[in-house]
C-alpha cells in the first residue's frame, strides 16, 4: 500500500490540475462569445453546453464522497483476505452516491 500512495496522489494533483484547465479555458470562451456584439442561436447553444459542467462535478464529488465513506466503513469492518464482501461494500456506497445525485439533479430540475 506504500508504494501505492504516491502513484494516487500524483493522479489527484492531474486531475486537479485538469478541471482547473477547463474551467478557465471555458470561462474565457463564455466571456469571448458574451462580448460579440450579435449572438446567433449556435453560440447559445454552446454557452448552455458549458453551463453543465458544474452539475458533472456535483456528480463526481458525490461519488467520490460515497466511495470515501466506503472505504471508511470497510477498515472498522471485520473480513479475510478472500472475501467479496470489501467489493461488495464498496458497490454499495458508489451506486449510493449515483443515486443521491439522481435525486438532487431530479429535485432541482422541479
Amino acid at each position: 500500500m506504500k508504494h501505492l500512495a504516491p502513484f494516487i496522489v500524483m493522479i489527484a494533483i492531474l486531475i486537479a490540475i485538469s478541471v482547473i484547465i477547463v474551467v478557465i479555458t471555458n470561462y474565457n470562451l463564455k466571456r469571448r462569445i458574451l462580448n460579440k456584439e450579435n449572438i446567433d442561436d449556435k453560440m447559445y447553444v454552446i454557452l448552455n453546453n458549458l453551463t453543465g459542467f458544474n452539475s458533472e462535478m456535483l456528480k463526481w464529488g458525490i461519488i467520490l464522497l460515497f466511495g470515501g465513506v466506503g472505504l471508511i466503513v470497510l477498515e472498522f469492518l471485520p473480513h479475510d483476505e478472500n472475501t467479496p464482501l470489501p467489493y461488495g461494500v464498496m458497490t454499495v456506497f458508489v451506486a449510493l452516491g449515483f443515486l443521491t445525485y439522481y435525486f438532487v439533479m431530479k429535485n432541482q430540475k422541479k
